[in-house]
């Protein structure tokens, strides 16, 4: 096959982009725009490449929650190829996202969710987030607790709140999201909820909510009268 430069310009991804624009070439065009080469060992072009990745992962999602060392598994992508793959992954999220800058305030769950969703709903490892607000509910940081599954090990209140007595805040509300996509409440994510809410009455926050991401939805264990 030749390469792509000789193919009829009108055929070339770089090309039919410039002129007819992005949404008119396919998804293996895309990625091998971002490619820029093929597999010279193989003798793939940038096309065969980005073929090979939707055939490995299915599709782009599955392919956007990879890690470097599965997207390196495939023959022709290295280290680099793999970083730029993720980079446009992660901007795609961040684009995707409706974003919580700290003074925004905190008024329902959803924007929550809308916020987290993006970044959270691909993870294959659970995280664990704390948002901390003020005592109008405006938020002032947010800080990642852990990653892994849950346990009164990893999320232990030392760790939420030694950052809420920093930042002097005034409520709390937590997020973490759940890999296999179903966001409903585990007996473990009550037990958790329930000594964090308890310890932050001791301390005087205000510990608003637990939320709960999914594949395509969310819990708030207050909306749910859980907290």
């Amino acid at each position: 096959m030749p390469a792509i430069k000789d193919w009829p310009e009108d055929e070339r991804p770089r090309e039919k982009l410039l002129h007819r624009g992005a949404d008119t070439l396919s998804d293996t065009e895309l990625l091998a725009l971002i490619l820029r080469s093929g597999d010279a060992a193989s003798g793939n072009s940038a096309i065969d490449q980005g073929r090979v990745l939707i055939q490995n992962f299915g599709s782009l999602r599955s392919m956007a929650g990879a890690t470097v060392a599965e997207l390196c598994s495939i023959k022709g992508i290295g280290p680099a190829k793999a970083a730029e793959l993720l980079a446009v992954f992660e901007l795609a999220r961040r684009f995707g996202s409706s974003m919580l800058r700290p003074g925004d305030r905190y008024s329902d769950p959803q924007t929550v969710f809308a916020h987290f969703h993006e970044r959270l709903r691909d993870h294959k490892r659970e995280r664990f987030i704390a948002l901390l607000l003020d005592s109008k509910n405006r938020l002032l940081r947010e800080v990642n607790i852990s990653e892994g599954s849950l346990t009164a090990s990893i999320v232990h209140p030392r760790e939420v709140f030694g950052p809420v007595v920093r930042e002097s805040a005034a409520a709390v509300l937590f997020v973490h999201n759940h890999p296999s996509g179903d966001p409903a409440p585990s007996r473990e994510d009550l037990d958790i909820t329930k000594r964090l809410k308890e310890a932050g009455e001791l301390m005087g926050v205000r510990v608003l909510d637990h939320i709960i991401i999914g594949s395509e939805g969310y819990v708030s264990l207050a909306d749910r009268g859980l907290l």
